[in-house]
């Protein structure tokens, strides 16, 4: 972990985040939509697939069921609950299946690059292929898209000390890599600037499946995560962020947990269903400065 990358600040040290409209939580889902290669290069530092010898037909498999089958039951969850979500994006996913691009878009979902390929992790690279990595990201949302990328999540979590001061480099505005706060938090960056978003391993269906958790389990644990940060929410608000994966909730014994948790925080009236780019935009407006008059020591709350 590179030194001061992020100033130590205690929350209950910090300015009073008032979310729009007085709103406790800041909900943001992301489904990782994600491509994984059969036979991806080699690389020395991590092994894609667990079983050998490769190819790995059934992990490779049971991932091409997320995007054949899972994702398009969870786009009824969504759709169910009016939930706008961020995509935490391969962008090979959108070059190689125009019906998950059209089906996004027609959503108005909201995007953050993972990588091209979750199986070319950035272990390892040079800073300059690490930037050249980034640029060719950028560039193919923007030609997908014709939009700029706003988010940031590295394939895998694969990311290095460079990783920060290049995609702010290329103009993107928050990142995930960091899993270390309840509110956005600035980061410090060689150009530019960088806000570190909560994403989250904890609320992670892919996590929690490797552990031996079912379905059941995780629309317990993002009931009980929820309802802490909506009781600390209504002195200053918090961020949630339910990661999912299609391949993984997608399953048709884990789906309706999954309804029935975000069912639940519906019924809640102080929650603000937003997309990572939306939560970062109103950070940047409304808070960054005074933040950043707080980790100066200007003692203002």
């Amino acid at each position: 972990m590179q030194p001061n990358r992020v100033v130590y600040s205690p929350i209950v040290a910090r300015p009073v985040l008032r979310w729009p409209g007085g709103k406790r939580v800041a909900l943001w889902v992301v489904p990782n939509i994600e491509f994984y290669e059969l036979l991806p290069p080699p690389h020395r530092a991590r092994d894609p697939w667990p079983r050998t010898p490769h190819p790995d037909v059934m992990s490779y498999a049971t991932r091409d069921y997320g995007n054949r089958v899972g994702l398009w039951r969870l786009f009824d969850v969504t759709d169910r609950h009016a939930i706008r979500c961020t995509v935490s994006l391969n962008l090979a996913v959108f070059e190689h299946f125009p019906e998950i691009f059209e089906a996004c878009e027609h959503r108005r979902w909201d995007y953050l690059c993972h990588g091209i390929y979750n199986t070319r992790y950035l272990y390892g690279l040079s800073e300059e292929e690490e930037r050249e990595v980034v640029r060719e990201c950028v560039a193919t949302f923007r030609q997908l898209t014709g939009r700029q990328l706003a988010g940031w999540l590295s394939p895998g979590l694969s990311y290095t000390l460079n990783t920060p001061d290049l995609v702010a480099e290329a103009g993107i505005r928050y990142y995930c890599d960091w899993l270390h706060d309840d509110q956005p938090f600035p980061m410090k960056v060689r150009s530019g600037r960088l806000l570190s978003l909560p994403y989250s391993v904890d609320l992670n269906d892919t996590v929690l499946h490797r552990q031996g958790h079912e379905g059941e389990e995780f629309a317990r644990m993002i009931r009980d995560h929820f309802d802490t940060l909506y009781r600390e929410g209504e002195t200053s608000g918090r961020v949630m962020c339910i990661a999912i994966h299609p391949y993984v909730v997608g399953q048709p014994h884990r789906l309706r947990h999954l309804d029935e948790a975000l069912a639940y925080i519906r019924a809640h009236d102080d929650v603000w269903f937003a997309t990572g780019e939306e939560i970062a935009d109103w950070y940047y407006a409304e808070m960054w400065d005074r933040m950043q008059l707080n980790l100066a020591g200007d003692g203002r709350p």
